[in-house]
């Protein structure tokens, strides 16, 4: 069930007046959003609500067991089986193609002839996602910065439908507290919500599609057709469409969270206007950046130790954070130059050290220089093997002189709205909210009327799966 269709305007336009009736009956509010964000899982694929479910009663087990346990040995212990089984189903469903795949290709290569692999394991939408919240339960509640709650707010957390298949990944320190609070109706910020809503769907149905539909799927299809100003176009253009995508599903999402009366944290913050590497990871999907921070960087000992076990420790996060994007080869690569630009950029810093602040100038260039390397990832991380990233980037210098008509007006348009957008002030927005939270309700339902309306209008027809669904 996909946020910008009427399949999902019908589902919520029930979802939210049962869910605020509901609210001063709190166990049948918790049954009813349970069974509504099963509803929307199953829409993808029934069987897989069992999987949920399934995860849901096994961590909710496993951190009863963590929050019992006496001795720091077993919690320790139960706390390494939790993870474990978590990330072994994980596995099972997301890497274990790409791993039979790529030992079949081994094999073959040293001259060993077996059958190739034919049968493909499903992927269930948001199985990373609903893992990765899981995970935060177990080991917060081992930490000791959470109580394990009951079995039926943990089931809502984990399944609660806004943030269940592509996030943002909300800790159970920031959302179960807010499911033992009693939410105020007249204290919903609509007006928020709205913005976020809108200002999505358009980033989703008329930047995004457009670029992906003319421009950027085209060109990485059959990268050796085109011409180096257009697989430069492309590049840029999908570093717009892969914002435009991802930050409009969040904005959609907090938005609906916030009609529902619930808030959940900021995503994006700007990231084309980062000045380093580690200024891009702060403002890129930063719910993933803090838990793989939180849980992956600092357990592995973070900056701790020694120069080089800092390098080693960002570069293992940046790896593994790549491939919990995809089970290919092309997003190992696409997290190990990231690793390697975070671990350059902390070596240079050391070796510098204090120095005053940069320039006007400076700025500039160093945010040309940190987008551009990030650009550069992500054709790795858009391309469907190495070769053709491979063969992408070696375009990119020999076919100027190729004609080049998918780079058009609206391309460009589509192009410098999507970085620009990212300049303005955020003052400005939020003098737009504010003006518009002091128009009268039909005032302001006729506003956001019109803007739906010319959003359907000028995206392409249907609606094309978010991009962050099959991770």
């Amino acid at each position: 069930m996909l946020f910008p269709t009427p399949t999902f305007a019908i589902f919520f336009a029930g979802v939210l007046p049962l869910s605020w009736l509901l609210m001063r009956r709190a166990r049948s509010w918790r049954v009813f959003m349970l069974g509504a964000s099963y509803v929307f899982y199953g829409c993808w694929d029934w069987h897989f609500v069992f999987l949920l479910a399934g995860s849901t009663v096994a961590n909710q087990a496993a951190a009863c067991a963590i929050a019992r346990a006496e001795s720091p040995g077993a919690r320790k212990l139960l706390l390494v089986a939790g993870v474990s089984c978590n990330l072994a189903v994980l596995g099972y469903f997301k890497y274990a193609d790409f791993f039979v795949t790529s030992a079949h290709n081994l094999l073959e290569r040293a001259g060993i002839a077996i059958p190739a692999p034919i049968a493909s394991t499903a992927l269930p939408v948001g199985v990373s996602f609903f893992t990765f919240h899981a995970v935060s339960y177990l080991v917060d509640t081992y930490r000791g910065e959470i109580e394990p709650t009951t079995l039926p707010k943990f089931a809502v957390y984990l399944s609660f439908f806004p943030h269940l298949v592509a996030g943002p990944i909300v800790r159970p320190g920031e959302l179960v507290p807010q499911l033992h609070r009693r939410r105020d109706p007249r204290r919903v910020d609509t007006t928020r919500a709205f913005f976020l809503i809108a200002g999505g769907l358009f980033k989703k149905l008329v930047i995004a599609n457009a670029l992906a539909t003319h421009l950027v799927d085209p060109v990485f299809a059959a990268p050796e057709a085109h011409s180096s100003l257009e697989l430069l176009m492309a590049t840029y253009g999908y570093a717009v469409q892969i914002y435009a995508d991802f930050s409009g599903y969040t904005d959609i999402a907090i938005g609906i969270a916030l009609l529902l009366g619930f808030r959940f944290p900021k995503n994006f913050d700007a990231p084309y206007t980062a000045v380093s590497l580690q200024d891009f990871w702060r403002r890129w999907h930063m719910t993933l950046s803090r838990w793989l921070r939180d849980y992956l960087y600092i357990p592995l000992g973070g900056s701790r130790g020694s120069r080089l076990s800092t390098y080693r420790n960002l570069l293992l996060t940046m790896v593994l954070g790549g491939l919990w994007h995809g089970a290919g080869w092309t997003f190992v690569v696409w997290g190990g130059l990231h690793g390697f630009g975070l671990a350059f950029e902390r070596a240079l810093g050391e070796r510098r050290g204090r120095r005053r602040e940069p320039s006007a100038a400076g700025l500039v260039w160093r945010r040309l220089l940190t987008f551009h390397v990030v650009c550069l990832g992500w054709i790795f991380f858009r391309a469907d093997s190495l070769s053709a990233a491979a063969g992408v980037v070696a375009g990119l210098f020999s076919r100027w002189n190729a004609p080049s008509p998918l780079v058009t007006a609206g391309m460009l348009a589509a192009i410098v709205a999507g970085i620009g957008v990212q300049y303005v002030p955020r003052s400005l927005s939020e003098l737009g909210m504010a003006r518009f939270s002091r128009l009268r309700l039909p005032v302001q339902g006729a506003l956001l009327g019109c803007t739906l309306a010319l959003t359907a209008a000028m995206g392409p027809e249907g609606v094309a799966p978010f991009i962050y669904f099959r991770f």
